[in-house]
């Protein structure tokens, strides 16, 4: 035993160490109950259910029928009324060009000139012919009016007679020869000065002054379009055409052409060309590569701001009866299908996948998927689920789902 201790009393340890102990059971028993009322807390919170948010409050509108009109567009190719290459006739060298690219010529003024002397020349040989032939049968008459009197008084066989009228014959088919000649040689000569055959705008002009032409080269001279019209030619699939052919009333196809509304012609820059068009040309068959059918549409072109060459989308007016149309913005695209969201009787939300067949202004007309009174959600619906509930809203925005015919 230490020393030190040795000299505590006794009962100096039974009464100090005592109340030591008790000070520590009590610190022990707080420490005890604050654990177990963090325990008991947490469990409270653990078994008390979250507030649960409202559901979203959005727009709804009521799907109804009307009658309408869709547009349609087509790609279309653009021609003028007369595309004509212009190639020379006969060969020589190209002596003078009287016309430049882009200018608009009429009928009957002169494009080119080519070397005429060759062909002068031609003409006065075959006009030198041609006087020789009427010499030769002048020859022939004589002989023919000697020998007839001398046959008649038998002075002369008649064999000589026949002779001098085969003769004559012969000469008078050669007159016929070398103003044939001379015909064709007038012609020629008139080839090597080229003219316009119709009023219109000139094209590239490939070939200079100097360059040697020929009727055989696989280039044109250039090219001449009339262009005051235009035709549009755009293609209808089978499905499209049998529709187009439906919509109008008539016996024939002939009957029908007559009574289509005009059409409307999109320039490249998405444009409306300002005058509209009308249809008076349906092809008479299928092409069997593209099982499609070639129409046309001829528009005015007076200012000549259409030319040959020009593309752009022929709008074609399809009307509809009863037709079901909901706002595009209404609409959702996923994987090249196009949904909306209806709205139940327990305004729960259903993802329903639709079939668009057209469109009119800013609406689709839907072949499949909603009906007439089937209620859908018209924004908002980008964070929507299936099943969601909502709180419905009617919708003061009414789409604008009729046209007038």
């Amino acid at each position: 035993m230490n020393p030190e201790n040795a000299r505590i009393p006794k009962n100096f340890i039974r009464e100090n160490v005592q109340p030591i102990k008790t000070t520590m059971k009590m610190k022990n028993v707080i420490i005890t109950s604050f654990i177990l009322a963090l325990v008991l807390s947490s469990c409270a919170d653990k078994n008390q259910a979250p507030t649960a948010p409202p559901p979203p409050v959005l727009p709804v509108l009521a799907i109804t029928s009307a009658n309408t009109t869709t547009d349609s567009e087509y790609p279309a190719a653009i021609q003028g009324t007369v595309d004509v290459e212009i190639r020379p006739q006969v060969s020589g060298n190209l002596d003078r060009i009287f016309v430049d690219e882009g200018s608009y010529v009429s009928k009957g003024q002169t494009l080119f000139k080519i070397n005429e002397r060759p062909y002068r020349e031609q003409l006065n040989n075959a006009l030198a012919s041609l006087h020789a032939a009427e010499a030769a049968l002048i020859n022939a008459n004589l002989e023919v009016d000697k020998l007839t009197p001398l046959v008649q008084n038998k002075v002369v066989s008649d064999y000589q007679l026949k002779t001098a009228k085969a003769s004559q014959k012969i000469a008078a088919a050669n007159i016929e020869q070398a103003k044939a000649m001379v015909g064709s040689a007038k012609i020629n000569l008139g080839y090597t000065n080229v003219t316009a055959p119709v009023s219109g705008y000139i094209g590239r002009l490939p070939k200079k002054q100097g360059s040697l032409v020929s009727a055989s080269d696989v280039e044109a001279l250039t090219t001449l379009s009339d262009v005051h019209e235009v035709f549009a030619y755009f293609s209808l699939g089978e499905t499209d055409f049998i529709h187009f052919k439906e919509q109008y009333a008539g016996n024939s196809l002939g009957d029908k052409i007559k009574k289509l509304p005009p059409v409307t012609l999109i320039l490249a820059d998405n444009s409306a060309y300002p005058k509209t068009g009308k249809i008076d040309m349906v092809d008479g068959q299928f092409d069997k590569t593209t099982g499609a059918i070639t129409i046309r549409a001829t528009f005015p072109n007076a200012n000549g701001i259409l030319r040959s060459g020009n593309t752009g989308r022929i709008r074609l007016g399809l009307n509809h009866d009863d037709a079901i149309l909901v706002p595009q913005a209404a609409t959702i695209e996923m994987q090249d299908k196009v949904f909306v969201f209806t709205v139940g009787k327990d305004n729960k939300v259903t993802k329903m996948p639709i079939t668009v067949v057209g469109k009119s202004g800013t609406n689709y007309l839907i072949k499949d998927g909603v009906k007439s009174g089937d209620q859908i959600v018209m924004s908002g619906i980008d964070k929507l689920q299936d099943g969601q509930a909502i709180q419905p809203e009617k919708s003061t925005k009414v789409a604008e789902v009729t046209n007038k015919k």
